[in-house]
């Protein structure tokens, strides 16, 4: 973006906040800049004629902004564009090579909960045998797809203290459209207890205001799983 007032050039620190590249990806997310926005963080700084981002979208003029083609260049021809160093010419050529490296990569599938048993088998192994109690809180999109698992609290051999704020504050940072509470019994015994009852009943009413639902409750020890979803408990 060229700001001008007055017929004099207006750095990138004199722009509205929401036009300045770091800020705007900050207030607005990575999607809402344009390539050379993108760029101009990478660089960081313009020349005493153009911000960062008019030297930014010089540099992908030189090849009608192509990102494959800029990709392929070396030290030698970024440092051809004014403003842009070998420090700066450096950084592009390793920005675009994470980008292209990522996309060739295979990413692991995000595991799918469909019942129960999907739950104990990608939990039971963290906290089956432990020896005090600890709360894990799976967090899932919309297609069941866990995008995130967390320990909420660790305790004693008789219990752990639960925060539903805590948990509904990572719930929403991982976009969480849904979330599975799960919990161990280092005594073996797979019976929830009252204060068990009782966080679940808590957590799904906090759950129906922020519209995140709870699907189910797990109590595990080294003797298998209680279900509270399984038992009509939820």
């Amino acid at each position: 973006m060229t700001t001008q007032y007055d017929g004099r050039h207006i750095s990138i620190k004199a722009w509205a906040e929401e036009d300045r590249p770091r800020e705007k990806l900050a207030h607005l997310g990575r999607s809402a800049l344009s390539n050379a926005e993108l760029i101009a963080i990478l660089i960081g700084s313009g020349t005493k004629e153009q911000s960062a981002v008019q030297v930014s979208r010089q540099l992908l003029a030189q090849t009608n902004n192509d990102l494959n083609a800029l990709g392929k260049k070396s030290i030698k021809e970024l440092t051809q564009i004014k403003g842009i160093g070998p420090a700066k010419a450096i950084s592009i050529i390793a920005a675009l090579e994470l980008g292209r490296r990522r996309q060739a990569a295979n990413p692991e599938k995000l595991p799918k909960i469909t019942c129960s048993q999907d739950v104990h088998l990608l939990l039971a192994p963290l906290i089956e045998d432990l020896p005090v109690e600890e709360f894990w809180v799976l967090m899932l999109n919309r297609a069941n797809r866990v995008i995130n698992k967390v320990c909420i609290s660790k305790g004693g051999i008789s219990g752990t203290v639960v925060d539903t704020r805590y948990i509904f504050k990572k719930a929403l940072e991982s976009l969480a459209s849904s979330i599975i509470l799960c919990h161990n019994h280092p005594s073996g015994n797979l019976t929830p207890s009252q204060a068990d009852h009782q966080i679940t009943k808590n957590l799904i009413q906090a759950g129906k205001f922020l519209d995140i639902a709870v699907l189910d409750h797990l109590v595990i020890s080294s003797e298998g799983f209680y279900s509270f979803a399984d038992n009509g408990e939820i």
